[in-house]
């Protein structure tokens, strides 16, 4: 699925149908800067509000996942085209979440014997201090590749509003956590809450 069609086909949609963004959000009761994150491909809209929209844009929502107008011979095409894209999402992301814990746990098992010898055998303090300094690098560099890996997987999906969305690396790093899921600030609805990690951008 691309964001960047699908957001590009609103607009045009929009546009045809005369209405700015301001009147567009009004009509669906949201704010114009998430009918401009859509427009930019920097999001979707969130399941509840798909069939609203595209009754506004007088298109079906198989056009909107698609990004263009679907002749009805090529309908049932597109629709398994979509269900087949989502499915590849979401095995990727899972592959990209098994890879981070791979990553982090080989980190720590490559730093752990540097640690051990340089605790258990005689030699210069400075030689310690490197090999502790090394230990440190490898795990820093580890957890810090497995951090982007576990991030770019799918996305977070917001507890109150239930829009899908990627952190940036910060808010990401920042947000406490358990194990599926992060305390995150919602783009759409500002909310702040534990957002479940989910294998897909979209539902």
């Amino acid at each position: 699925m691309d964001q960047m069609k699908t957001g590009k086909f609103i607009a045009q949609m929009r546009k045809e149908q005369g209405l700015t963004q301001s009147q567009l959000a009004d009509k669906l009761f949201i704010s114009n800067k998430t009918v401009s994150k859509w427009e930019t491909g920097k999001g979707l809209p969130e399941v509840s509000l798909m069939l609203p929209l595209c009754e506004i844009l007088g298109i079906n929502v198989n056009e909107l996942l698609t990004g263009e107008k679907i002749p009805i011979a090529e309908y049932k095409e597109k629709a398994e085209e979509n269900m087949m894209n989502l499915v590849q999402e979401a095995q990727e992301s899972r592959k990209k979440i098994i890879l981070s814990a791979v990553v982090a746990f080989s980190a720590v098992l490559s730093a752990a014997p540097l640690v051990v010898v340089s605790g258990m055998f005689e030699m210069p303090v400075a030689a310690r201090i490197a090999l502790i300094a090394i230990a440190l690098i490898v795990i820093v560099i580890g957890i810090a590749v497995a951090c982007i890996l576990d991030r770019d997987a799918g996305a977070f999906e917001c507890s109150k509003c239930h829009t899908r969305f990627v952190p940036t690396m910060s808010a990401y790093v920042n947000g406490a956590h358990t194990i599926t899921r992060r305390k995150l600030k919602c783009p759409n609805c500002g909310c702040k809450s534990y957002c479940k990690h989910v294998l897909t951008k979209s539902k």
